[in-house]
């Protein structure tokens, strides 16, 4: 591997409309190839091995077989994405999961009923996208300007949204025309078509590398410590953190559905839907409008507007007014990402930014998979209605506190001032 930085040029490249930025769209349509792959083989697989042992322990070991390695490795991924070429690491993370999806291909052909075998490549799945995730975050600074990224992240988690709307329906639209061997045939074309799209993608913005610390270890901590000193990017990420933790309504949907809206699984699809299509629709429209001001501001806003719509789902027997919330609340989580995600990218120094991004997913792992447990545990002990208002008024007390103990990031103005 060559080391992954490049010298910029003496003289600047001409700052192009974002369309027109060389490699960014083949960049943006190879990463929805990959996401469609992973949406359509998340959904496939779970259905598969629940069919084949009829045990719902199953399905949670199908999530803590990818979820343990990839915790394991991120940092040590971070590391490595800081110190080689992001892009080349990003084509052999999904070149890895492509041979995950023709293994799972392979065992459907041969109608295996041991799951174990699923779990070995689900557990290989989960080490390949350690290094997918802080190579992609990485990587987009490096193919557009400063001055378009903002731009680019939220043109780039919307669209991801298509994936995350259409994959689960494409994968069960596969599984019922042709079984898993079918599904898992698409997953293995995605990946190949994500390759083939990143391989021309230039890498133009990237900084002149700089001499790392001797050890990973060393390496690891200088991470750690860059977050720790500096208070918007400690503060974006906790803050996120925090807010999913407690808020998060996603694993009491089938509860709510079933016993307080008395909707059925068409319902449940509804509520799942309408989170991401509020995101798409925020994503797509700050794309295109962005925010020009008051950034930390609008941050704390749309994670408070966030605790509010969870809280009035909590309280709403009425099934539109459910609806609205959700899609409310997924356009206000949108804002929330694209504010966080700006910001720790400019706030991070290009040699640096892999270890950072590392540290930001290990964060929002950790509260999607413990804000789940969270509501699941407290709708046990209490009720799912109680569970999902504490959820609610947890994350506005977090938001009221966050402002306190993190001023700076509540006064940025413009994105260009977390640098």
């Amino acid at each position: 591997m060559t080391s992954i930085h490049n010298t910029p040029n003496a003289t600047a490249p001409p700052v192009l409309p974002l369309h027109r930025q060389p490699g960014f769209l083949s960049f943006l349509l190879s990463r929805l190839a990959a996401v469609f792959a992973m949406q359509i083989q998340a959904i496939v697989v779970a259905w598969q091995v629940y069919d084949i042992t009829r045990d719902p322990m199953s399905l949670a070991y199908v999530g803590l077989a990818q979820f343990m390695p990839m915790v394991v490795l991120l940092l040590p991924a971070g590391d490595f994405v800081d110190r080689y070429s992001r892009k080349r690491i990003l084509q052999l993370s999904w070149a890895v999961q492509g041979v995950c999806s023709a293994l799972l291909l392979t065992l459907s052909l041969n109608g295996s009923q041991n799951v174990n075998g699923f779990y070995a490549v689900l557990a290989l799945f989960g080490a390949a996208r350690a290094f997918t995730g802080p190579a992609l975050q990485s990587l987009l600074p490096n193919i557009v300007p400063r001055t378009q990224l903002a731009s680019a992240i939220a043109l780039n988690s919307s669209i991801m949204k298509i994936a995350v709307i259409g994959g689960p329906l494409l994968g069960g639209i596969l599984y019922g025309l042709g079984g898993g061997s079918l599904a898992y045939s698409v997953c293995l074309g995605c990946f190949i078509t994500a390759l083939a799209l990143l391989f021309p993608v230039p890498i133009r913005y990237a900084e002149a590398a700089k001499t790392l610390e001797s050890t990973a270890i060393k390496r690891f901590s200088a991470g750690i410590r860059y977050i720790r000193h500096q208070p918007i990017i400690l503060g974006a990420i906790s803050l996120d953190l925090f807010a999913v933790l407690l808020g998060g309504v996603v694993a009491l949907l089938p509860i709510y559905a079933q016993e307080v809206l008395h909707v059925g699984p068409e319902g449940l699809g509804a509520l799942r839907s309408a989170i991401a299509v509020g995101a798409l629709l925020m994503g797509l429209y700050l794309g295109i409008r962005g925010i020009k001001r008051r950034a930390g501001l609008v941050m704390f806003v749309a994670v408070a507007i966030f605790g509010l719509a969870n809280l009035v789902f909590a309280f709403s027997t009425i099934f539109w007014i459910s609806l609205v919330a959700m899609l409310i609340a997924g356009a206000a989580d949108m804002i929330s990402v694209y504010v966080r995600m700006t910001l720790i990218q400019l706030a991070t120094p290009d040699e640096m930014r892999g270890r950072v991004n590392a540290v930001n997913m290990l964060f929002i792992g950790s509260s999607n998979e413990l804000g789940e447990f969270r509501a699941g545990s407290m709708a046990a002990w209490f009720g799912a209605v109680p569970a999902a208002i504490i959820g609610g008024v947890g994350t506005l007390a977090v938001v009221g506190a966050w402002m306190k103990f993190f001023p700076t990031l509540r006064r940025i103005d413009r994105f260009d001032d977390a640098r």
